[in-house]
Parts: structure tokens; sequence; C-alpha cells
């Protein structure tokens, strides 16, 4: 799978899980020291669900490159460019809109860990704590993009209060990586809005019970987790052509 043809995957993938609801959401991978492939947006817009591999374009990290007619980087480039350019570690951004992310965030929800081997990525970031960005803005410029990354840290998620979330990966499945993320931080943000609802009266699992829960490693949590999302795809028919 070329790089195109997976950053087009990831972002069929958040539509498809309802991650991005339309045509708001992106993802970037790092191809140099100041450059980068992203999805754009083109004349024929239709939103992430439809991705084609010709909606990613490589740009620097200012998002300057040589784009075809119609074709414009996003709105919220800085949140990828100024990601990658403080954090080396990282090679691939994920940026979506949630609905659960966006309810607990903006009800103050903690995300608390009540649960453990149901889903070991969620519970592990539970327990890790999630940063959060507190401005409910759009990220369309330099300044605000060094916000997030000094509200996220070195963590690998972040949400965005009123707005969305922020998910990074890194390495040769750095794009998979980070929408494993995305996706476990939307099962732990759903957890919390249901558990409040509920009455919030689930208490966080003992240091024993998470001191067993192993990180099982990349290629189960992350490889697997994006196999079965693009067999998913596969079979509802929105695999990219």
């Amino acid at each position: 799978m070329t790089h195109h043809r997976t950053i087009a995957t990831a972002c069929r993938i958040l539509a498809g899980t309802g991650l991005a609801e339309d045509i708001l959401g992106h993802v970037s991978l790092r191809t140099g020291p100041d450059r980068m492939l992203v999805r754009c947006r083109g004349p024929r817009e239709e939103g992430l669900l439809f991705t084609r591999e010709g909606d990613v374009r490589e740009v620097d990290l200012d998002g300057r490159g040589d784009l075809p007619d119609g074709y414009a980087v996003p709105n919220e480039l800085p949140i990828h460019g100024e990601l990658l350019r403080a954090r080396p570690d990282v090679d691939a951004v994920v940026h979506c809109h949630p609905p659960s992310v966006l309810l607990a965030g903006v009800e103050e929800i903690p995300l608390r860990p009540v649960f453990g081997a149901y889903h070991i990525p969620a519970a592990r970031m539970a327990a890790a704590g999630v940063p959060v960005y507190p401005r409910a803005v759009l990220v369309r410029r330099p300044d605000l993009g060094r916000e997030l990354v000094a509200a996220m840290g070195q963590a690998t998620v972040c949400v965005m209060k009123g707005h969305g979330i922020t998910a990074v990966g890194s390495g040769p499945h750095a794009v998979q990586q980070a929408v494993v993320r995305a996706l476990a931080l939307d099962v732990l943000a759903r957890v919390s809005v249901d558990r409040a609802r509920l009455g919030d009266r689930a208490t966080d699992l003992p240091p024993d019970d998470l001191a067993e829960l192993p990180d099982l490693g990349g290629p189960f949590n992350d490889l697997t987790m994006w196999r079965h999302h693009v067999a998913r795809l596969r079979l509802a028919g929105l695999a990219p052509d």
C-alpha cells in the first residue's frame, strides 16, 4: 500500500467509524525533514469517507507546495506542521471530531481508568492521563499550533476542548498507529460519557489490576486493528479504488 493510499484509507476509517462525520478532519505523514503528505480538499470534495489517493498531496510544514488547481491544504494545517516541527518522534498526525470526545470535553467528564481488559489500549491511555487543549478555536495559525503542541506535551493523544482530538504515530506504521490511538480515545470517551449519564458510580481500577494490562505491541494493537477496519471498508464497498 502506498503512503497516499494509506492516508486515504485512514480518512475513510475515521469517517466510517464516526470519528469524522462529514468533510472535517485530516491526516498527515512526514516524508522528510520539512515535508509531509496531507489530506487536502479538492474541487470535488465529498467528505472524508470518500477520500481519494489524489486528495493526498505533498507540501512543506507550512503548507507550501505545487498543488493542482482547485486543491487547498487544510485550514488547520498548523496542527500538523507544528507538531511535526516540534516533535521528531512523531511521523503521522490525525485530527478529527469524535462526538464522544466533544461531549466529554465540554462537560468536563474525566476520562478515568474504570475498565481494564475490555480495551487495554484505552485503559492504559486513561491511566496515563489525556491532556486537554482548552481553547475551542480553529487552529489556523502557527502560534495556535504551538499552543496545541505545548498542551499536548509528549502525549500521543490530546483532547481539543469544544473541538475534537489530535493523535500521533511514529515509525514505519505511523498512520496506522495514529488512527488506532484515535479509535482508542473514542472508546474511552464513549464509556466516560455513558458512565456520567449513569450517575458516575464507577471506581478507578486498583493499581494491581492496572499492572496486569500489558502493552500488547504494535503488530497486535495497531496493525491487526487496522486490517480489521480496512476489511470493514472493503465489505461495505468503501475501500479506496
